[in-house]
C-alpha cells in the first residue's frame, strides 16, 4: 500500500499518553500527531527519533497528522500504525499474494461476529459464504524484538486480544474456519512468538485456541517511506 501523500519527517519529542506524539518537524514546526497505536510501543517510541507524519486527508480533523513510522536503529523503519495492517492483509488477500487465501474470492473487513461482541478484522468468502465457506481474521501487529531477532506480541497486556482469541475458537467449534495473522511491521524480524514475560495469559490462550485449530500465520512487510507492502512468510513459534 502507497501512501496516498508523501510522509512528513520530524524527530519525537515526546509519545504522551497512549494517542498523542509530539514532533519537531523537519522545517522547525513543533506539531501533535495522532498515535493509532494502544500497546506499549517498546522499542518504537524513544525520545530523538526519527519519525515520519501523514498528513490528516480530512481539514476538519483536531489534529493535523498521524505518525506512520520510525527509524529504530540500524537504517530499519517500522510501523507503528495499528490501522495499517488491516487494509495491508486485505489488500494483499484480494491480490492473491498470500495462497492460503487464494481459494476465497472476497473480503468483508469489519464484519459483526461471536457471542462477545466483535467485529472480525477479515471475513473472507467464496460460493454462498455459508459455513466451510467463510474464514475468520483477525490481524495484529508486531513490533516488538528482542536481540536475537524474534518479534513477540503483544508488547503490553490485552484483554481485547484474549477476547479475540476466544471469539476465534469459538468459531472453530461451531465447524467454521478461523486465523490470527500476525503483520511484521519491520525487516529485522526472522520469526514471531506470543510475549509470555509480557502478557502470559495471551500466549496460554494462543497456544489453546491454535490446539483447537485456529490457523496462526505471520507475514513481514517491506516498509519504506514511499510504502508498505507485506513480502513474505515468517514461522510462527509457540
Amino acid at each position: 500500500m502507497r501512501f496516498p501523500t508523501p510522509l512528513v519527517p520530524g524527530t519525537l519529542i515526546l509519545r504522551e499518553k497512549r494517542f498523542l506524539a509530539h514532533v519537531r518537524l523537519d522545517d522547525g514546526r513543533e506539531v501533535i500527531a495522532h498515535t493509532n497505536n494502544t500497546g506499549a510501543m517498546r522499542g518504537c517510541s524513544e525520545p530523538g527519533s526519527r519519525v515520519w507524519l501523514s498528513p490528516a486527508p480530512n481539514p476538519k480533523r483536531k489534529l493535523k497528522w498521524t505518525w506512520e513510522l520510525v527509524d529504530v536503529g540500524g537504517d530499519v523503519l517500522a510501523g507503528i500504525n495499528t490501522i495499517l495492517p488491516n487494509k495491508l492483509v486485505a489488500e494483499a488477500a484480494r491480490a492473491g499474494v498470500i495462497e492460503a487465501f487464494t481459494s476465497y474470492d472476497r473480503v468483508r473487513t469489519e464484519v459483526k461476529y461471536g457471542a462477545e461482541g466483535s467485529r472480525v478484522d477479515l471475513l473472507l468468502e467464496r460460493g454462498d459464504g455459508g459455513v466451510g465457506d467463510r474464514w475468520w481474521v483477525e490481524v495484529k501487529n508486531v513490533t516488538l524484538v528482542d536481540g536475537a531477532g524474534h518479534g513477540s506480541f503483544p508488547d503490553s497486556p490485552t484483554e481485547r486480544g484474549r477476547k479475540h482469541l476466544r471469539e476465534l475458537g469459538a468459531m472453530v467449534d461451531a465447524g467454521e474456519r478461523a486465523g490470527l495473522l500476525f503483520v511484521v511491521q519491520r525487516s529485522d524480524i526472522g520469526d514471531v512468538s506470543p510475549a509470555d514475560a509480557i502478557d502470559p495469559e495471551y500466549g496460554a490462550e494462543l497456544r489453546r485456541v491454535a490446539a483447537q485449530g485456529v490457523e496462526v500465520m505471520a507475514w513481514q512487510a517491506d516498509v519504506t517511506v514511499e510504502e508498505v507492502v507485506l513480502a513474505r512468510e515468517l514461522p510462527v513459534r509457540l
